[in-house]
Parts: structure tokens; sequence; C-alpha cells
């Protein structure tokens, strides 16, 4: 029976070529994060379970906290990274002119996707241990997947295409770039710039209440097969829930509002966070920033925002002006924290629990 094998190495050729000798022998590869301690390593092994029994066809576990926290295995299927790499390679256009270059974390979906796709399609590829400024520019990559704090230290006109993922794009984002939004279970992006890749169905489901938003949900042949622990969070006709909430632009795009977890309510009213990250990521004092909930007795929740500063830190009453000028004043800031960097994951998502 096949098994699942650690694939504990860093990005590289050795990283290619251990991947495909795991897929050869007949086995399913699971990449561990290199930024993990030893200690921290054994214990996602043997959550995962590597080195049990999988099944025949699965080609990758991938670990994912999702919105609990807990470890969780991905289980993606040869036929879902096939479908994936296709799919992406027909949207963007992909030659054998390209030459892909892999350098986001190859344990998180983001970064995997890159080598996946370029194997499946006999694309070029170049893989770094990691964002590496330098080596990306001396490469002869014309097509690099980033996240948009690593965007502004390379030259983006000296790829064809950038593909964006993670956290919300600057509003300045080159034109040869294209956003993403897709999930781990999702092999990879799955919408380019609010539009399903072929083969992708977006539905939203029913609002809780009326004038909110719905949740998304996403069905196509890239999609998991299962958890590793044998929890498939498929419907029965298929459909993943996302736990993303958004609706459909009037053309016809997908806007992703964000996470159900994520929604401040505040006073009874509800505010998005990346709404109000926005507008305040127009502030001129304002170099970053993160939204998040306060618990608070008087208002359930305050709006806090975390700001990285430019050469002067902005004030509160700076800030909540700021956002009223094109919000209603319930979504303005009541709290205001100063910090020279927040937190994100490896991809570039804000933890907005930190």
């Amino acid at each position: 029976m096949p098994r699942l094998i650690a694939l504990d190495r860093p990005g590289g050729p050795e990283f290619v070529t251990d991947l495909l000798r795991i897929w050869d022998a007949g086995d399913a590869a699971c990449p561990i994060d290199q930024r993990l301690p030893d200690e921290a390593k054994r214990r996602l092994m043997a959550a995962l379970r590597v080195g049990d029994e999988v099944e025949s066809g699965d080609a990758l576990v991938v670990a994912t906290s999702g919105s609990t926290g807990e470890p969780k295995g991905v289980v993606l299927t040869h036929d879902a990274v096939a479908a994936s790499a296709e799919a992406t390679s027909r949207r963007l256009a992909v030659t054998d002119d390209d030459h892909w270059l892999a350098c986001l974390p190859l344990a998180h979906v983001g970064g995997l996707s890159v080598v996946t796709r370029a194997l499946h399609t006999g694309t070029d590829l170049t893989v770094l241990p990691g964002f590496d400024a330098t080596a990306i520019m001396a490469s002869e990559a014309t097509l690099v997947s980033l996240v948009a704090t690593t965007l502004p230290r390379v030259d983006a006109t000296t790829f064809r295409t950038i593909v964006l993922g993670g956290s919300r794009p600057p509003a300045d984002r080159p034109p040869n770039s294209v956003t993403t939004y897709g999930l781990t279970e999702t092999g990879s992006g799955v919408v380019y710039d609010g539009v399903p890749l072929d083969g992708v169905e977006v539905a939203i489901a029913e609002p809780e209440r009326v004038g909110t938003d719905g949740e998304i949900l996403l069905r196509g042949p890239m999609l998991l097969r299962t958890y590793r622990h044998g929890v498939d969070p498929k419907t029965d006709d298929g459909w993943l829930p996302t736990g993303d909430l958004g609706r459909w632009l009037p053309d016809g795009r997908l806007h992703v509002v964000g996470r159900r977890g994520d929604m401040i309510i505040t006073g009874g009213e509800n505010v998005w966070p990346e709404a109000v990250e926005a507008a305040l990521a127009d502030h001129p004092q304002v170099a970053d920033v993160m939204v998040r909930g306060i618990p608070d007795d008087e208002w359930g929740h305050l709006v806090e925002a975390v700001v990285v500063p430019r050469s002067q830190a902005p004030t509160l009453d700076a800030l909540r002006a700021h956002v009223k000028a094109e919000h209603p004043a319930f979504m303005a800031p009541r709290r205001l924290v100063v910090v020279d960097e927040l937190p994100r994951t490896a991809l570039g998502k804000l933890r907005r629990s930190s």
C-alpha cells in the first residue's frame, strides 16, 4: 500500500527530485515547514500520520490550520493536482517559452502549487529556499507567485505575469499581476481577478440576514479528496463551504468580503475589517494596517486599528476622520495600537487573533 512520506527539505532542485521520487514510488508527499523546530516537526508529522497508508492516487497531504488553529492534512490527489495545473496554466496562457519561479514556502499550497504546476505542464522551473530578492531578479523566470508584502522588493516589470495571493493586494499593484482567491482545500487559487477558472463553480449561499453577504461555496475537479483524518468537508453534491463571505459584483466578478469569523459586531452594527483596512491604507502616515475587534462591555466589540506608521504615527482622531470620509461613523476605529510590524502568516495573511 502507498504511504505518506515526509518531504523535509528546503526549496531547491533536491526538493523537486525528492518529490518526483516519492511520486514514482506510488506514495504521497507531505511537505514539512522548514521554519519549524524539530519537536514541532515531530508533532506535526504525528498529527498527520506520516508513514501511515494513503489511498492509491493520493499525491499530497498539505498541512493547514484553517479557521480552527488545529493542524489538518488536506489530501490532494494526482487528478486534483493535474486539474489545478491545467486550469491555471490555461488562464495564464502559459507557453513553452515560460519559466516558473517558486520562492514562497513550499509547505503551503501557494508555494507548492508553483512546483506541481510546472512539473505537470513541463514548464521550466526554478525553486529557491525562500524569498531572496537578489536571486529572484537574477533568475530568467517569466512567471512568479508572490504575496503583497514581497511585491515592493522586486522589479515587477521583469516578469510577464505575477500571481498575487495571501492578503489584500495593494491598490497600485502592477498591471502584469493577477489576484487569486483559493484555499489549501482547492489546491491553489481558483478565482483569478474575480473570475473563476475553467471548470470551477462558485455559488453564494443564502445570507443569514437580509442585507448581509453569503458564504462562498466552491466546486471543481481540483478540490481535496478529504482531510487526513477521514473527514470530507464537501457536501454530498461536491460543494466546499469555504467559511468566507462574498457577493457577486454587477460586472459578474466575485468579491470576497472576508472570513465569517473576522466580522466585528460593534453596537449592533457589522464591520468588515478589510473595508476599514482599505480606507486606512490610503492615509499618508500609514505604512501597513490591520483592523480587528476587541471585546468591550459597552459596545460588544471595539474596532481597533493596529498601525505600522511611516515617519510619524497618526493620531486616532486623524484615522477616524479618514475612515468616516467614506464609511459610516460606526466603522471608524475607536482604539489605535502602533507597532513596528504586523503579525502575518508565511503567505502574508494577517493574524488578527495575535
